[in-house]
């Protein structure tokens, strides 16, 4: 089973998030911040499972754009979802493996995504 990273630092969206994609049967590791989520990155074992990042980030300076251009130079097979924050765009995220869903985020647009996302990345297409 391929891993879910979530990169989320509010720990009550990251709470709801990750038991909402477990109960799917979604094996899910949480990074409270890019620290985290990098630190994660470079443990080539957690890597061999890695089959999507979720990007949920709210802090200022934590996250954004900036972030999920390295991770992805880092991880450039691994398909990326990120929950926009206020006043962020689609066009602010480049790349082909990144898809955008801006705030409010669904619950079941959110599940949907990223097991289609999931699903395609496992199935060797990216």
């Amino acid at each position: 089973m391929a891993t879910i990273l979530l990169v989320d630092d509010d720990p009550l969206q990251a709470y709801v998030r990750r038991s909402i994609l477990e109960r799917r049967s979604m094996d899910v590791e949480r990074a409270a911040d890019a620290v985290a989520a990098f630190i994660l990155v470079e443990q080539p074992l957690f890597v061999e499972k890695l089959g999507l990042v979720i990007v949920g980030l709210h802090l200022p300076g934590d996250g954004g754009p900036a972030f999920v251009a390295e991770l992805t130079s880092r991880l450039p097979s691994v398909p990326f979802l990120v929950l926009g924050r206020g006043g962020e765009t689609a066009t602010d995220y480049v790349g082909e493996n990144v898809r955008f869903m801006p705030r409010p985020v669904a619950t079941e647009e959110m599940l949907t995504i990223s097991r289609q996302m999931l699903n395609r990345n496992c199935a060797g297409v990216a």
